[in-house]
């Protein structure tokens, strides 16, 4: 990491909010870095970090810790706080695309309850990056129609020991198999996929730690493993 937006990614998307993390003026620094952390190869995010505000923003700040001027110091810490994070977010937005635009209104919709307090609830249940799969797949549905490619896409990447198959031949019918223990979270994370992505009139069986038997595929023969389908 080198850059202030950079550092808050980075946070986010280990459970801190942006409001955990301080900005303040390093006491030494590369000319070459933005970021002066005391760990450059460290893989965690301080809270309190120290940052080079010259590297990029050096006609906004060349006046705000004059060596000469000793008055009013913690307020002038404060105000470079402020200002970083509202550096960092328009960094942040400068950076991206129509796409994740997108993604944004949608999760702000559903965080509004547009979609209802089911799936705005249940959505909680669910990581940052897992709820932009989600958004991401649910403007793609609107874009292509492809309900069963996208449910497939999604519970993949959310679950990866998942396995879907899909019966016609009868009648309209989903096996899942999730490859893990069940649990309430768990169990109110996949129905929030399947409300989302599945198509209307499919039944739904749903196979948690043990798969059903299938000739010729040692892995699901094995004994008291065996689900019967």
């Amino acid at each position: 990491m080198n850059y202030i937006w950079d550092l808050l990614i980075r946070a986010e998307n280990e459970g801190l909010s942006k409001k955990d993390i301080y900005f303040n003026l390093a006491k030494t620094y590369s000319p070459y870095m933005e970021l002066s952390p005391e760990l450059i190869n460290a893989d965690f995010v301080e809270k309190s970090v120290e940052v080079n505000p010259y590297y990029r923003y050096h006609d906004i700040f060349k006046n705000l810790f004059h060596p000469e001027n000793i008055e009013e110091l913690e307020l002038r810490e404060s105000l470079l706080d402020l200002l970083l994070h509202f550096l960092a977010e328009i960094d942040r937005k400068q950076g991206m695309n129509k796409q994740e635009f997108f993604v944004r209104f949608l999760l702000r919709d559903i965080e509004a309850n547009i979609f209802g307090e089911s799936i705005r609830d249940k959505m909680q249940l669910f990581t940052k990056q897992e709820k932009e799969i989600i958004a991401l797949n649910v403007i793609r549905l609107y874009q292509t129609g492809d309900e069963f490619f996208l449910l497939k896409d999604t519970m993949k990447r959310l679950f990866k020991d998942c396995i879907l198959y899909v019966k016609s031949e009868e009648k309209d019918e989903l096996l899942v198999y999730l490859g893990q223990k069940k649990y309430d979270q768990i169990q109110q994370k996949v129905q929030l996929v399947l409300e989302t992505f599945l198509p209307i009139g499919f039944q739904i069986e749903i196979y948690w730690e043990n798969h059903f038997g299938i000739i010729d595929v040692e892995e699901t023969m094995k004994l008291d493993r065996i689900v019967t389908y």
